[in-house]
């Protein structure tokens, strides 16, 4: 199968999801479940949490699967940030915080693949690379910090030793800009 296959198939299968279909339910599962299950665990660093997450994400798409728009995004980067959003969501209301581990361990190398990583064999990922290249440096670096490594705005914020609304402004101009380059 190739990108484009692969991308129609599961566009196919969440409109029959948003009809009822649990077979089609069970196709996105078996083809995304273990890339989503790599951005929570990556997010909330516990397998537990992170399968817990992963069957909230499920029973979203089987509920709000006819919210995809494959006019605005892939299945891959739409489910990609459903999970993002809702490994953080549970980040959050579990108190949990991520330590502090100071700027030297932030240079440490990771072994997991990253949330990138997963989507790289997609044709968005080209596009949005190009997007993310015509923003600022700064921009860039906040936007894939964020939504490709899971750290939160507050994490962000502290790491760039940043105020947190200068952080926000930032991302939230940014993905204005990108989702007017994706869309052209």
């Amino acid at each position: 199968m190739t990108a484009e296959s692969d991308r129609a198939a599961l566009s196919a299968a969440l409109r029959r999801v948003a009809g009822g279909d649990q077979a089609a339910l069970r196709f996105v599962y078996d083809q995304t479940s273990a890339k989503l299950f790599g951005i929570c665990l990556r997010i909330l660093k516990s397998e537990i949490e992170a399968e817990d997450v992963l069957q909230d994400i499920y029973i979203t798409v089987w509920r709000k699967a006819g919210g995809f728009d494959e006019s605005r995004a892939s299945p891959i980067t739409w489910l990609a940030a459903l999970a993002r959003n809702r490994a953080i969501d549970r980040l959050r209301a579990t108190g949990a915080r991520r330590r502090d581990i100071g700027l030297a361990g932030f240079d440490a190398e990771d072994p997991s693949p990253s949330a990138l990583a997963g989507l790289e064999a997609g044709e968005d990922v080209r596009r949005l690379q190009h997007c993310l290249a015509e923003l600022e440096e700064r921009q860039a670096y906040v936007v894939r910090t964020a939504f490709f490594e899971g750290l939160t705005y507050e994490a962000l914020a502290r790491r760039l030793e940043t105020p947190l609304g200068t952080v926000k402004g930032w991302i939230r101009r940014s993905l204005m800009r990108l989702r007017v380059c994706l869309e052209a």
